[in-house]
Formats: C-alpha cells, sequence, structure tokens
C-alpha cells in the first residue's frame, strides 16, 4: 500500500468515527432530554442555581465522556498508532487526554455558569456573554504558550544559533517582533511535525516541533515559518478572533430564540432552568455543525494568503514544496481530498492545491514582485 493509500484509509475510518461520535453524542442528548432525565436528577427543593448548573454539566459531561470513551481510543490512540504516527506511551497519552480534558472541562464549566447566570438576569444575554467569553479567547490567546504549552511540552531555546539568527532575521524583516525561538519535544509523542507562532505582544514567540527540526533542512524550516509569520502580518490573529466572536454572538442569538420556543414544550420552567441545560447543549451542538463550514472557507482563504506570502517572502518555491512533500508524508495528510470534503472539513487547503500554486510560481513572471515591507502593508 503507499503512503497515498495510507493516508487515504486513515483519513476515512477517522471520518467515519467522527461521524459514528457525532451521532452518539446526538442520540445521548436527545435522550436525556426527551426522557427527562435531567428533571429526575434535579434534588427538590433544588439547590442554588450555579451548584445546580454545576453538577447537571459534570454528570452529563462524564456521561457522555464513558459513552465515547472507546471511540476516543480507536481514533486517538489505536488508529494513530497502527498508522506510525503515534509512539507516545498509553499511559502518557492518558495523562495527556486527562489534562487536556481538566482544561476544557474547567473552562467550559466557567462559560457555562457566566451564559446561565446572564440568562437569570438579562434578555439580552446572548449579546453580553458573547462579549465576555470574546474577552476571554483574547487572554486566551496571550496566555496559551506561556501557562499552557509547557503543561503538554518541554520547551528549550533553539540551540542552532545560526537557524535561530536566519528565523528571527526573516521575523524582523516581515516586521513582527518575538521574543525568542523555542523547540517543543513532539518526538516524544508523535512523527509530526509543525511550526507556529505563539501568543500576542510581550508573549509572541517562535515555536518549533522538535521532529520539524530534525526531518527539514534550514531554507524548508524557513519556509513554513514564513506561513506562520504571515497570519500576524495579516493581523489573521485578531481577524480570527473578530469571526470567531461574531460567529459566537450569532450562535447565542439563535440559542436564546430556540430555548424560548421549545423550553415550554418540555416542561422546562424557563430559558434559564438549569434542567435545560441537555437541550442547549444540543442546540449549540447542531448549530456548530452549521457554522463549521463558514468558518472553514474563512480559514481556507486566510492561509491561502498566507502561503502567497511565505512564497514572496523567501522567494524559494522550490523549499515551500519541498516542506509540503514532508510535511504531507510526516503528518500522513490526505493530500486531495474531495471538493465537498475539503468545503465542509478542511480548515487549511489540501497539500496538492497549495503545491500547485508554488509550483505555478516556479514560472519567472515578466514583472518584478513589490519588496517584503509593501506586501506585508
Amino acid at each position: 500500500m503507499t503512503e497515498g493509500d495510507r493516508a487515504t484509509v486513515f483519513h476515512r475510518w477517522q471520518f467515519w468515527l467522527a461521524v459514528f461520535n457525532l451521532v452518539v453524542t446526538i442520540a445521548y442528548l436527545g435522550t436525556i432530554l426527551w426522557g427527562g432525565v435531567a428533571r429526575r436528577l434535579s434534588p427538590a427543593p433544588p439547590p442554588p442555581w450555579w451548584l445546580h448548573v454545576a453538577a447537571l454539566a459534570v454528570v452529563l459531561s462524564l456521561g457522555r465522556r464513558l459513552l465515547t470513551l472507546p471511540l476516543e481510543w480507536v481514533r486517538g490512540y489505536w488508529f494513530p498508532r497502527r498508522f506510525g504516527l503515534l509512539h507516545q506511551p498509553f499511559g502518557r497519552w492518558c495523562w495527556d487526554r486527562v489534562k487536556a480534558g481538566a482544561l476544557g472541562g474547567a473552562l467550559a464549566l466557567l462559560a457555562l455558569e457566566l451564559v446561565y447566570g446572564l440568562l437569570r438576569v438579562s434578555a439580552w444575554w446572548w449579546l453580553w456573554a458573547a462579549l465576555v467569553l470574546f474577552g476571554g479567547s483574547v487572554l486566551l490567546t496571550v496566555v496559551v504558550p506561556v501557562w499552557i504549552v509547557p503543561l503538554f511540552y518541554r520547551l528549550d531555546p533553539l540551540e542552532d544559533q545560526g537557524l535561530k539568527e536566519r528565523l528571527l532575521d526573516l521575523a524582523r524583516r516581515a516586521g513582527v517582533t518575538v521574543i525568542g525561538v523555542w523547540v517543543a519535544d513532539q518526538s516524544r509523542k508523535s512523527r509530526t511535525a509543525n511550526a507556529a507562532l505563539t501568543g500576542l505582544g510581550g508573549t509572541r514567540r517562535i515555536l518549533l516541533f522538535d521532529t520539524l527540526l530534525a526531518e527539514f533542512p534550514p531554507e524548508e524550516i524557513e519556509s513554513v515559518l514564513a506561513h506562520e509569520l504571515a497570519h500576524h502580518v495579516h493581523g489573521d490573529v485578531r481577524r480570527g478572533l473578530l469571526v470567531q466572536g461574531a460567529v459566537l454572538l450569532g450562535t447565542f442569538w439563535v440559542a436564546g430564540r430556540l430555548l424560548a420556543m421549545t423550553n415550554g414544550r418540555l416542561g422546562l420552567e424557563g430559558p434559564a432552568d438549569p434542567a435545560g441545560l441537555p437541550l442547549f447543549a444540543l442546540i449549540l451542538l447542531l448549530l456548530g455543525l452549521v457554522a463549521a463550514p463558514l468558518a472553514n472557507g474563512f480559514s481556507r482563504r486566510v492561509e491561502r494568503q498566507a502561503d502567497g506570502f511565505a512564497l514572496a517572502a523567501t522567494k524559494n518555491p522550490g523549499a515551500f514544496i519541498g516542506a509540503m512533500e514532508r510535511l504531507a508524508r510526516l503528518n500522513l495528510a490526505e493530500r486531495r481530498p474531495s471538493r465537498l470534503k475539503e468545503f465542509f472539513l478542511y480548515s487549511h487547503p489540501s497539500i496538492d492545491r497549495r503545491i500547485e500554486m508554488a509550483r505555478r510560481m516556479l514560472s519567472p513572471s515578466p514583472l518584478s514582485s513589490p519588496p517584503l515591507g509593501e506586501r506585508a502593508g
């Protein structure tokens, strides 16, 4: 079986397992909701609303996690190990999942408490909740490289001074201020490779997987980083946060209308009734499915622009193509999914389409390219 065939099989199985996981989750929430389980779990007299919300959220979340645990093991551990992507020991893989679940669960619970608190006091809850959560997203963007990434990776300063200066010089030419270059020990978990520019302002830093350093020559690493720099030059982090905020605002507004329409039919005392938590979760899940293709379309447009910037900044289409080929091999990427699949599921253009874009630049153009600083503006 060729590498391309293996990638196709891997992604086909991952897709159908994801669909099955989604169906199981919807069925679980629907059963809890229409079976009145959340109402029966509510004690009489009910506890304070915030404790009621927290207790139901924890019970519902644990129930779903136990129900989908076999799927998570197959999708996240067994299949990646079978296809050579993952070599992390099972115990460490479980510990990473526990840390991610605890962190994500705590943030989700804070968001739920905020939403239900606002539901009790204001008909404009959807606006205020979206604004506060938007502010939280900005804060997370700032603190992720400082507090969250080190929970999952050991970070060390890049020791290769020649490569470090090359990457810092590229950042300076692009007009992006960074505080340094760090290396994450991805190799102890997986063979996958990547680079990132994480943080905002005083926390912005270059982050390289050690697998990238081991497998890629300097000019290809530079090409990968140039793509990441483009997101900051173009203000994609800011634009992405604004799009995320707009989607959140629209989602909450529609969710509020649906809650008002359906809560009476389900025997709930109102939209703020904690027993309606499964309904709220189901509404958010379905609205997220509707919004996902729109968000992915915006993301693919942004990624194409970043590829164009990287090619103009490095003036080395061959290095860009080489980097894409290595990324496809190491990450077992599906090189050319169907247009329909790419439209609904992909946040990046497919590898082959990105390579085709670079190959078009290999032919000399009669028009000279503008300087990097002008193009970046």
